[in-house]
């Protein structure tokens, strides 16, 4: 069986129900995630192997985080603890025309705080077939930085398959290191590229536009920059409103162009994440089907989420297989 390994920060979120504001409500929600660990919780949903690597509070807070992750299937032999609180973030979902609200309280958090001689990389990557990262994570602090890299160097010795969502969060990045610089330097040991024109961009300071012909233009010119990377994967989404989005899949195979159909959301309940269960999407196809199935696979599995409350998503694959063969009218199932 093949082996995911993920590498984040664990929060708590933190969130009024029924799409209430923080103001109005006298009750909040509790959710464990985190990009990495939605796309840990997925992988497991899908019966693949997978464990978090990862740091939380040494308390009944980070107690309660790794309880969440075993329920989700989810390994925590590599989850330490620290004297530091675990990281949270508190959410108002929106609806229709007013869009959802995101608070972090994470910059001196227990990942913040990681130390990178505490993370055996040898032995947690030790029959690993894939190493997933984000952007994000690498923006908390240097020392994620370095235990991230170290991570990175040891996974490109074994010739595991790294991939990335190198997303950019302007509101990370407060110690000192340059985001696009570091963004740049870890894409060079990965592999495939989950992520669209603007990450491109980003990453190679670039003007590519925001179409078709832009994102294969982008793709090329960032393989050609880092050649370990073979294939990029991106979902595209057109926002209505809060409550009403479009999703497609494209990418660029490093030969050809592919897209998927587009999923229509109309009533969505849960936009936190969703890209993750792309994500996840991608990482599952890769060790299933070719490029054209996988990436449909992870527009479907993103399309779910969007039917699920909280920041994991709990869909299973026939749910995902159902909805790529067409199934979409969401009648009852006898």
């Amino acid at each position: 069986m093949s082996k995911v390994v993920t590498f984040g920060e664990v929060m708590m979120r933190l969130s009024p129900p029924e799409n209430r504001r923080i103001r109005q409500s006298h009750q909040l929600e509790i959710f464990f995630g985190g990009t990495e660990l939605n796309v840990a919780s997925s992988l497991a949903n899908f019966e693949m192997q997978v464990e978090q690597v990862s740091v939380v509070s040494n308390d009944f807070i980070g107690g309660s985080a790794i309880a969440a992750m075993r329920h989700l299937g989810v390994g925590v032999a590599a989850v330490t603890k620290v004297d530091y609180p675990l990281g949270l973030y508190f959410l108002e979902t929106g609806a229709g025309m007013r869009p959802s609200q995101i608070s972090y309280n994470r910059l001196n958090a227990a990942f913040a705080n990681i130390d990178p001689e505490s993370i055996n990389w040898e032995e947690i990557l030790d029959g690993c077939t894939y190493l997933h990262w984000t952007g994000i994570t690498p923006g908390i602090s240097e020392s994620a930085y370095k235990t991230l890299k170290d991570g990175l160097e040891i996974a490109q010795n074994k010739e595991i398959t790294v991939t990335t969502d190198p997303s950019y969060r302007s509101n990370l990045w407060k110690y000192g290191k340059n985001g696009q610089e570091v963004l740049a330097e870890l894409t060079g040991f990965s592999n495939i590229f989950i992520g669209g024109v603007n990450e491109i961009n980003e990453i190679l300071k670039t003007d590519f536009e925001n179409n078709p012909d832009g994102f294969i233009e982008a793709s090329k010119e960032l393989i050609v920059t880092f050649p370990s990377i073979k294939k990029v994967f991106n979902k595209v989404r057109t926002s209505f409103s809060a409550s009403w989005q479009k999703i497609y899949g494209q990418a660029w195979t490093g030969t050809e162009y592919i897209t998927t159909d587009e999923l229509e959301i109309s009533n969505v309940i849960d936009r936190i994440g969703t890209g993750d269960a792309f994500a996840a999407g991608i990482i599952y196809g890769l060790e299933h089907y070719d490029s054209q199935k996988t990436l449909e696979f992870a527009n479907a599995s993103c399309a779910l989420k969007h039917t699920i409350v909280g920041d994991n998503s709990l869909i299973c694959l026939e749910e995902i297989l159902d909805v790529m063969q067409g199934s979409r009218n969401g009648r009852i199932k006898r």
